[in-house]
């Protein structure tokens, strides 16, 4: 008998996902636990793997399409690969189209019913055959689907609060959508390489832009002098990785600066929820990863309790992760601030946008040689220029100015974030 593949549960928040890509065709063998594709939330990338050995007997749902928690992708069967080779032009002929509104655009019919699961599914508990009069009124005087909303009631029913609730749910606001058609003539076409948005990139492109449009980012800058914190890496780097098997790296000197300054200046560590300000007395910090497939932000918790081989450690091993596309979505959620280095790319300056809900963020950049006046003296030392963009409907000029310097005084001198003054 076949055993189903089905997409699996995705996390807190997130009921869809895109197939990617699959690793195996119709026919190949499989190994028990071998991933068999790729699905692409616009939070992760996981892998789908067998549940079991045998032949890969189905592909129901091709590369791009979009499906939900609980599809069907595909099936495994008994038998050997070259029992199944025969089967393959079935389970893989070609969809047929159906033109969309846009003139000239076709969609796969089997990519629109993939992409949501209807009202009429029999598994589902929210379906139109399944509404009391009540909420079947509710639903149809706001003209809402019931497939969007979750239900608490017996079996997963529908209940007229859970509708009210959905009816009453603040509204995010929408992404600013690009044109659709360049204003300029396209007169090279045929050198152009269209490829489309990833659905991290896309939620990447939506939270920046909320982040934009809903809170007041200001930035603040300043300067560090690094010549102390790099003399005492230089002096320990050795018997550092020796002892705790990791470099000793700036991050974990500004993510200690960043906490002690939190405790300091406690509305950089707080967020808005509706008419509340929310002030955290934990501290996970977030920190901005680039991968190939976009900016993550892992988180690292509890940093006030970690010392520097700890946070050195959980930094470089969420970088690989995040990298391979190995973290969970539980691993880049719930953080209350973040750093993020453009300076290992070689920027001099940036503003950084914050990452919602939090109420701020901190810049590093690039480490360069300039003159400074020290003691009525010209000398030459290593700086770096470093920004915190902040919400503005949180935080004031005075407090975020203080952020800043106290993360300052603590670079320049570190025997500070030992001593924790």
């Amino acid at each position: 008998m076949a055993g189903e593949i089905v997409v699996p549960s995705l996390g807190e928040s997130v009921s869809e996902a895109t197939v990617a890509k699959w690793f195996k065709k119709v026919g190949d063998a499989v190994a028990a636990d071998e991933p068999l594709l790729e699905l692409e939330t616009d939070k992760v990338t996981l892998e789908v793997n067998a549940s079991s050995a045998g032949v890969l007997k189905e592909i129901k749902v091709q590369s791009g399409t979009n499906v939900a928690v609980g599809a069907v992708l595909g099936s495994i069967g008994a038998g050997s690969a070259a029992a199944a080779a025969a089967a393959p032009a079935k389970a893989e002929a070609p969809k047929k189209v159906e033109p969309s509104a846009e003139k000239g655009a076709a969609v796969p019919k089997a990519a629109q019913v993939a992409s949501k699961p209807t009202s009429n599914d029999a598994g589902s508990k929210t379906g139109d055959s399944f509404l009391s009069p009540a909420v079947r009124k509710l639903v149809d005087d706001n003209k809402m689907n019931p497939a969007d909303m979750s239900g608490t009631g017996k079996d997963g029913r529908l209940t007229k609060g859970d509708v009210l609730e959905a009816l009453n749910a603040p509204k995010s606001a929408p992404a600013a959508k690009a044109p659709a058609v360049p204003s300029g003539p396209r007169n090279n076409v045929s050198r152009e390489e269209r490829v489309r948005m990833t659905r991290l990139r896309q939620r990447i492109a939506e939270r920046l832009k909320d982040a934009q449009n809903t809170a007041a980012i200001l930035t603040t800058f300043n300067e560090v002098d690094m010549s102390h914190i790099m003399a005492l890496r230089s002096q320990y780097k050795e018997s550092f990785e020796k002892k705790h098997g990791v470099k000793l790296g700036f991050m974990s000197f500004f993510v200690k600066a960043a906490v002690q300054a939190l405790k300091d200046f406690p509305a950089v560590n707080a967020e808005i929820d509706g008419t509340d300000l929310v002030y955290k007395n934990y501290y996970d910090i977030g920190v901005a990863v680039s991968t190939p497939a976009g900016l993550v932000v892992p988180v690292v918790r509890d940093a006030d309790k970690k010392g520097f081989a700890a946070i050195e450690k959980e930094i470089g091993d969420l970088g690989t992760r995040a990298r391979d596309g190995k973290l969970s979505i539980d691993e880049m959620t719930g953080g209350t601030f973040t750093v993020t280095n453009g300076g290992v790319f070689g920027s001099l300056m940036a503003t950084p946008i914050i990452n919602p809900p939090q109420a701020a963020i901190l810049g590093m950049h690039k480490v360069q040689e300039r003159p400074v006046v020290v003691n009525g003296q010209i000398v030459i030392r290593p700086m770096m220029y470093i920004a915190l963009s902040y919400d503005h409907r949180i935080i004031d000029g005075k407090e975020s100015v203080s952020f800043l310097v106290r993360v300052k005084d603590a670079i320049e001198d570190p025997q500070r974030l030992l001593l924790d003054v």
